[in-house]
């Protein structure tokens, strides 16, 4: 008995796992020579321990356009949706890369692939 209780001890002190932060949707729209990116992010946010934090627009090469902060978790507004403005996308360049990432565990292992039209 005394082993239950120690191991039910254990699994309640446990930190909580949240897993990776999901990409759901992007949406690209140029704006003149530059393009907006809306993004629709999923993460099982805990608080200001373990949010979502953040998100990279990218070539396919890894070189970063573009980086969007978030500043607060997100617990209560799941998926959620922020953009990014004034990405300049090199010319002839026809698909980008948008990846995200949390404060606890860093960079989800999952990408979005956007063409551009």
């Amino acid at each position: 008995m005394k082993h239950i209780f120690a191991a039910l001890l254990t699994l309640i002190f446990l930190p909580s796992q949240a897993s990776e932060v999901e990409i759901i949707n992007v949406n690209a729209t140029q704006t003149g020579i530059t393009w907006r990116f809306d993004v629709t992010l999923r993460h099982a946010d805990t608080g200001w321990d373990h949010y979502a934090d953040g998100w990279e627009v990218t070539l396919t090469d890894g070189t970063r356009l573009g980086f969007r902060e978030l500043l607060h978790p997100h617990v209560n507004e799941q998926p959620f949706t922020r953009s990014l403005s004034s990405v300049e996308i090199p010319a002839g360049v026809t698909s980008i890369l948008v990846r995200a990432k949390d404060n606890l565990d860093g960079w989800s292992t999952g990408v979005f692939r956007v063409d551009l039209p």
